[in-house]
């Protein structure tokens, strides 16, 4: 399977939020990935619900909501209202994760887990066969442009091998310093879906670095 593309629109020019969504539409971007901050899960605060349904109601590429919040499942029906068709939640967020998971998939939309750096995969061998997605931070989450952790590659290659042992239809997202060095390595570890939001929005065309991640 050709790996997947979610441009996160946590670096793009909100000022021109309509435009930027517009680009990613002309793009081989497969989804748009939204970021959602809580400055309490994560140390920083991005958007919320009116900001996602805006995205939504500009987007052609299915929305990638990744939420970064404490109480996440107080919150699954509104994003799934406003456009979400894959809810992330992190692992560290929840209490209940079996309970959340499957709260997800009964509104519909595909479910992800989430896990930190310091979060072993391990953790995820008994939610696995319910996953549609597994996203492995390769940053500590909260702010863009940070420089990737090298030990990602490790971790993406003992998730593959559990997943094909368990049999899961799980893809593996990678969220942070995504680049065109690093893609390749990713891809070849396991990785089906990279993020990549200051690497797309701050280079200086946008179209063209997409189509060269989807390249890899």
């Amino acid at each position: 399977m050709p790996v997947q593309i979610a441009p996160s629109i946590l670096a793009s020019d909100f000022a021109n939020l309509q435009s930027e969504v517009e680009m990613l539409n002309r793009s081989e971007a497969d989804y748009i990935h939204v970021d959602i901050m809580d400055g309490v899960f994560v140390p920083n605060i991005s958007f919320g619900l009116p900001v996602t349904e805006a995205i939504h109601r500009h987007a052609r590429k299915p929305l990638d909501v990744h939420l970064m919040i404490v109480n996440p499942d107080l919150y699954l029906e509104a994003f799934r209202a406003v456009g979400a068709e894959i809810i992330t939640v992190h692992y560290e967020a929840c209490t209940h994760l079996h309970r959340t998971i499957d709260a997800i998939k009964k509104l519909g939309a595909k479910a992800g887990v989430a896990l930190n750096p310091h979060t072993s995969v391990d953790l995820l061998g008994d939610v696995l066969t319910d996953l549609d997605l597994v996203c492995l931070m390769s940053v500590n989450p909260g702010f863009g442009g940070q420089k990737f952790i090298e030990n990602t590659y490790a971790k993406v290659t003992k998730l593959k091998k559990l997943i094909e042992a368990k049999n899961s239809k799980a893809i593996i997202e990678i969220d942070g310093g995504v680049n065109l060095q690093n893609a390749p390595l990713l891809v070849e570890a396991g990785a089906g879906i990279l993020v990549a939001g200051s690497f797309v929005f701050n280079s200086p065309d946008p179209l063209a670095t997409v189509s060269a991640l989807k390249k890899m």
